[in-house]
């Protein structure tokens, strides 16, 4: 596994490499076909008296979703073994679930002897609401504006993501090893644009656009 070790406001002692180096043997037993782990350690700095900190961000990467994890402590060696705990535990879960899924398959079966689709009800969406879904934007503020009433203090930081079409269950999945607390992907079961997201304890919540049609066509019926 190549290993990335990046310091922001800190260097990187041998020390600091070695230890990552040892705890690296964990993470690869847990995912042998892991490629890449990157490793960012920031150093925190506060005017208010208050304790300097240390951020240490791991992304590993290979084969499969993106798994990230980030912990903080006043010891940056101490914030790794934190990060690693925790991104040794999503990928735990992680391979847990796909045995899982392999023993006990949900949603969609194929049946080779009939052909036959079971186990999903779903209506296909319409041209429009796909076309919908893929060109929809947010207005921004446009860089050198000269009028001063069309200023804004507020940036709204954009990015573009291909769609994915999931059920919720894998949303969730893929949202816990990505380390975040929401996941934007479209109901396969439904075709709509939908967000799961982290509630309290380990409870999650789905929120969904029921899109019947896009907006230009509403207008113009």
């Amino acid at each position: 596994m190549d290993i990335n070790i990046v310091g922001v406001g800190v260097g990187i002692t041998d020390r600091f490499r070695s230890v990552v180096e040892e705890k690296v043997s964990r993470i690869e037993h847990l995912a042998p076909r892991a490629q890449a782990l990157e490793v960012k350690v920031t150093h925190r700095s506060y005017r208010n008296g208050r304790m300097e900190d240390d951020t240490v961000e791991l992304t590993l990467d290979g084969k499969g979703p993106v798994v990230r994890a980030e912990a903080t402590d006043a010891d940056k060696f101490a914030a790794l073994d934190l990060a690693v705990d925790k991104i040794s535990e999503q990928v735990r879960r992680a391979k847990d679930k796909r045995v899982d899924a392999r023993n006990h398959p949900r949603g969609a079966r194929f049946e080779k002897g009939t052909g036959e689709l079971s186990g999903i009800d779903v209506e296909p969406a319409s041209v429009e609401v796909l076309r919908a879904v893929a060109t929809g934007s947010i207005p921004v503020q446009n860089e050198g504006a000269g009028d001063d009433e069309d200023y804004s203090p507020v940036v709204i930081r954009q990015k573009e993501f291909g769609a994915e079409w999931m059920t919720v269950e894998d949303a969730v999945d893929r949202m816990e090893l990505v380390g975040h607390d929401f996941f934007l992907f479209i109901d396969a079961r439904t075709d709509h644009p939908s967000v799961v997201y982290r509630r309290k304890g380990w409870d999650y919540g789905v929120i969904a656009l029921a899109t019947q049609a896009a907006p230009a066509a509403q207008v113009a019926s």
